[in-house]
């Protein structure tokens, strides 16, 4: 199969689809790779290092989406790169179309099978093509929310871990999946008073049993979080539906009755955010205010460490790709219930339930569309 991989044109998206040697991997398995020139240079591999592993180099992003029977991405295709799409071309990439739908739109036009990367599933029930991002997005999450505290930031002026003689500042993360584990983690290590709300029992007594006294674990009501979110300096949205868009946990009324200069960091920003105020923002333009309180609701979070998120993220994708590449889309989605889930967009079809339902368009199961 031919392979491409194009250079990412998200705002300050600096991730890449397959690191020099998830391509090595794919040239092994006797697979041709294209590698749009420059598309590496952000995570510190330049066109040198993929053409040693094998890759063939060239100029254009055009060049790359028509002749690559696979396109693998990072980000959600840009309404150009859409237009680039053909019917029978496989695009393998995060997607989050639940909210989006003029991609939705595009996607179904251009004939193109996509497969998200956030929808495909493991044994266990997770999500394992989104999890490495999760890692780093709850992570950053802590670190940019302390940095939004800063007073010079428009925030309350808080140090997250208080000094001796001073209370460290109040997190609540909505959300104890890997994004809101991993925010808690690097607050209760900074020294903040952490609580995490979950709906699960079995993921709370989890958490509270590796946590210990160092975070409060509460049983996520409307009562509960509404408690947390007007007592809190930094507010992490880390709630998650698969595939559908999330639930709005924070309401426009609760501002008013917040922390004045309180910080709200939502990582569930790319499937539309759980906070009602929240509008996606960019990595060059992070934050806005309303109503004294600091909104940072940057789409593409990760992409701010894109070597580290870029080569956590390969591990986890590469054997799909690989999958799809030696058996073809049909064989390995047949084969796979797993990857199969991750079928959003097919000919045409809407086969992911949750973006029906959310853009009020027929659902098409992916194992029938690809029967028939």
């Amino acid at each position: 199969m031919i392979i491409g991989i194009p250079g990412e044109i998200k705002v300050h998206e600096y991730r890449v689809g397959m690191t020099p040697a998830s391509v090595g991997e794919a040239l092994m398995h006797g697979h041709q790779v294209l590698v749009q020139s420059g598309a590496g240079s952000g995570i510190g591999c330049d066109d040198a290092q993929y053409r040693a592993a094998g890759a063939e180099i060239v100029p254009t992003a055009a060049e790359v989406f028509a002749r690559a029977e696979m396109v693998v991405k990072v980000k959600e295709p840009q309404p150009d790169e859409c237009a680039m799409l053909r019917e029978g071309q496989i695009l393998f990439t995060y997607l989050h179309l639940a909210p989006d739908p003029l991609q939705v739109r595009l996607l179904r036009q251009s004939g193109c099978t996509a497969i998200a990367y956030e929808t495909v599933t493991d044994s266990s029930g997770g999500l394992p093509l989104l999890a490495p991002m999760s890692e780093v997005a709850g992570r950053m999450s802590i670190q940019v929310g302390a940095s939004c505290l800063q007073k010079s930031s428009g925030g309350r002026g808080v140090l997250l871990g208080g000094v001796p003689g001073v209370p460290p500042a109040r997190v609540a993360i909505l959300g104890g999946g890997v994004a809101g584990y991993h925010a808690a983690r690097i607050a209760v290590g900074m020294g903040a008073e952490v609580t995490i709300l979950d709906k699960s029992l079995p993921r709370l007594r989890h958490l509270n049993d590796i946590f210990g006294p160092g975070l409060r674990t509460v049983y996520a009501t409307g009562q509960a979080i509404e408690d947390a979110v007007l007592g809190a300096d930094l507010v992490v949205g880390a709630v998650l539906i698969p595939g559908a868009a999330a639930p709005k946990l924070v309401r426009r009324e609760h501002l008013a009755r917040m922390q004045p200069g309180a910080v709200l960091v939502d990582i569930s920003i790319d499937q539309g955010g759980c906070f009602e105020t929240s509008r996606p923002t960019t990595h060059q333009d992070p934050t806005y205010e309303i109503g004294g309180i600091v909104h940072y609701c940057v789409g593409n979070m990760p992409g701010a460490v894109p070597r580290t998120s870029t080569f956590a993220l390969n591990n986890a994708t590469l054997p799909y790709t690989l999958a799809l590449a030696d058996k073809g889309l049909k064989r390995a989605c047949l084969e796979d219930p797993h990857l199969r889930v991750g079928i959003n967009i097919h000919a045409g079809k809407v086969s992911c339930e949750a973006v029906a339902e959310a853009q009020d368009l027929q659902y098409q199961p992916a194992l029938g569309v690809l029967a028939a």
